[in-house]
């Protein structure tokens, strides 16, 4: 059985009553999450969000990237956000490569060089810093005055906000 296979099975196992209003794209918190795509970052759980309440977009190391202003920018705009977290993590992956050794490993590997950043970082919080001027900075942003920053620790479950 393929991973794909046990989370249909689930799904179908589930109750079918999630709590949560599904009835507009719009969230209804008016906040959008920014966070890595770690699997043990249980957003839902961790801020006891129920469906409908946040966008939540998620990438390697949590980074506002290019895309993740792309995203905003509609959230914001068409969608009615207010507000955005970000919200990486201690022991994170991205700390454990160089930007220069993960493209040289792709490029020898594909023949082709990345034109993308990777964003790897050795701080967290000197990245999460970044990342909240990106969207304060942001000429797409409409709304930039709410933008906070936090590390979440994976072993303790502590939420720590950086200035």
């Amino acid at each position: 059985m393929t991973a794909t296979d046990v989370l249909l099975k689930r799904y179908r196992d589930a109750e079918t009553g999630l709590p949560g209003d599904r009835s507009s794209p719009r969230p209804s918190l008016q906040l959008t999450i920014v966070t890595c795509m770690d699997a043990r970052i249980r957003v839902f759980e961790i801020f006891g969000l129920i469906q409908g309440e946040a966008h939540i977009l998620r990438n390697a190391g949590g980074v506002v990237t290019d895309d993740v202003i792309r995203s905003l920018a509609l959230s914001q705009r068409k969608l009615g956000t207010r507000e955005v977290m970000i919200v990486q993590h201690t022991n994170c992956g991205l700390s454990l490569v160089t930007e220069d050794d993960f493209k040289d490993e792709l490029e020898a590997a594909t023949g082709l060089r990345p034109t993308w950043a990777v964003e790897a970082f050795r701080e967290v919080g000197d990245s999460v810093r970044r990342s909240v001027q990106r969207v304060k900075r942001s000429d797409f942003l409409q709304y930039t005055d709410n933008v906070r920053g936090f590390v979440y620790d994976v072993q303790t479950g502590e939420l720590t906000e950086i200035i």
